[in-house]
């Protein structure tokens, strides 16, 4: 079943902390680049010390042998799952996937939910792209390379599905009630469709975060996927 994955994106260690304190059952982390600026890996260290699994939202995209380190660190302090960003190529997927082994599960991102398909043809140099057929070259990429997953909208979740033989992970953030706001991201959905699709692991952040009764929002999102208690 889908796993919910709260991404605890907060300005400091503290207000992180005061969040995990009022959602007791919650198994799943995503750390990503505000909170991991402020707090470093002791934060990751208190996380784990917790019982949570972290995903390391870090999205390396360097030369492999930097790559390859950045990956060992998070095997080595305890990292569950961490994000490669797909666009890195072949020998730095590859490095990755070498320097994560069997302990690390290393996903790669595909095309940003804030994109849509105007915007990342601008980013790329194109003047026009399909972003579902980006995301199936970047998926297959990371399929090639090793990888145990990809990271996509839970737009692309069932065409990721339908590619990549077997188990991979497949990581939708964008996830949103109907009644949320898309804020920043274009390409959403709701849990329940993302799960249906295939989705593996579903990362919400603001509609949990924002809301007066955390807790309460993150069990409406699991009964929605019809997830496993958390």
């Amino acid at each position: 079943m889908a796993e919910i994955v709260l991404a605890l994106d907060l300005p400091d260690a503290n207000a992180a902390l005061h969040t995990l304190d009022r959602l007791p059952e919650l198994r799943w982390v995503k750390l990503g680049s505000v909170l991991m600026t402020r707090a470093g890996a002791p934060f990751v260290q208190q996380v784990t010390g917790r019982g949570l699994r972290v995903f390391l939202d870090l999205k390396w995209h360097d030369i492999p042998n930097t790559v390859a380190g950045a990956v060992s660190a998070a095997r080595v302090l305890g990292v569950s799952m961490a994000t490669v960003h797909t666009l890195g190529g072949s020998g730095m997927l590859e490095a990755a996937a070498q320097a994560a082994g069997e302990a690390l599960a290393l996903v790669g991102v595909t095309v940003l939910t804030s994109h849509d398909a105007m915007s990342y043809a601008r980013a790329i140099g194109r003047t026009e792209v399909s972003v579902e057929a980006e995301v199936g070259r970047l998926a297959e990429a990371a399929r090639a390379s090793g990888l145990s997953g990809v990271v996509c909208s839970p737009r692309e979740v069932a065409l990721v599905r339908g590619i990549w033989p077997g188990s991979p992970l497949i990581v939708a953030p964008g996830i949103r009630r109907r009644t949320d706001s898309a804020d920043d991201q274009v390409r959403v959905s709701t849990a329940g469709d993302a799960a249906r699709a295939g989705a593996t692991h579903l990362v919400v952040g603001r509609p949990v975060l924002e809301a007066a009764d955390p807790a309460a929002v993150l069990r409406e999102l699991t009964e929605e996927a019809g997830c496993a208690p958390i």
